[in-house]
C-alpha cells in the first residue's frame, strides 16, 4: 500500500482518489481549506496534482518543503479557457507545466502522465474500443517505475504505457490538449484518449 495525497477535488481528483482507494492505497484528498494541501502532502509518499493547471504552479511551489523528496504525479494541463469554457491556448508555450513544476521543485520527482485523455479514461482505460496510450515524462527512472505501477493499479496494461523520456517531453503531451476542444465540439464528451497505433 502506498500513501497518496490527491490535490484537487474535481472530477479528475475524485475519480483518481476513488480508483486508487479501491486498489488498496491509503488516499487523502485535500480540499480547499487552509493548510489542507500542505498537511496531505506532508503525510504522503506520492502526491497527485489534479488541480486546475492554470493555478497549479503557484499552489505547488508553495508546498516546496512538503514535497521535498516526494513523487509528484502531474495530470494537469495549463491552458487558458476559451469563450465556451473549453481549453484554448497553452499558458506555457515552448515549455510545459511539468517543466515549470520541476524547476520550481528541484528536490521533487515530477512525473507527467494521464493528461492526454478525458478524465473517465484515466481510471477505466479498457472501456475504450481500442487500447489508449498513457505517456510518462520525468527525470527519475525509479519515480517513473513507481508511477507505472500505479497506472497498472488503475487498469493500464504494461503495453499501453509509453515512457517518453525526460520531463521536457511533457511539452509534447501537454500540447495534445489543443486537440480536445475540437474533438469535443465534433463528437461531444464521449470518452477518448490519445493512442499510438503500431
Amino acid at each position: 500500500m502506498t500513501t497518496i495525497a490527491v490535490l484537487g477535488t474535481g472530477r479528475v481528483g475524485g475519480s483518481l482518489a476513488a480508483a486508487l482507494t479501491r486498489a488498496g492505497h491509503g488516499v487523502t484528498v485535500a480540499d480547499r481549506t487552509p493548510g489542507a494541501a500542505a498537511d496531505a502532502a506532508r503525510a504522503a509518499g506520492i502526491v497527485i496534482n489534479a488541480t486546475p493547471g492554470a493555478g497549479s504552479l503557484e499552489r505547488l511551489a508553495a508546498l516546496r518543503e512538503e514535497l521535498r523528496g516526494k513523487i509528484l504525479v502531474d495530470v494537469s494541463n495549463a491552458t487558458a479557457d476559451g469563450p465556451d469554457g473549453l481549453p484554448a491556448e497553452l499558458i506555457y508555450p515552448g515549455s510545459s507545466l511539468a517543466e515549470q513544476l520541476q524547476e520550481a521543485l528541484p528536490e521533487t520527482h515530477v512525473v507527467k502522465t494521464l493528461n492526454t485523455m478525458l478524465f473517465s479514461v484515466m481510471t477505466a482505460p479498457a472501456t475504450l474500443t481500442q487500447p489508449p496510450t498513457a505517456f510518462l515524462s520525468g527525470e527519475d527512472p525509479l519515480a517513473k517505475q513507481t508511477v507505472r505501477e500505479l497506472l497498472t493499479d488503475l487498469g493500464w496494461r504494461a503495453e499501453w504505457i509509453t515512457d517518453l523520456g525526460g520531463i521536457r517531453t511533457a511539452r509534447a503531451t501537454e500540447a495534445a490538449i489543443l486537440f480536445v476542444p475540437h474533438v469535443i465540439r465534433s463528437t461531444g464528451f464521449t470518452p477518448f484518449a490519445l493512442s499510438i497505433a503500431r
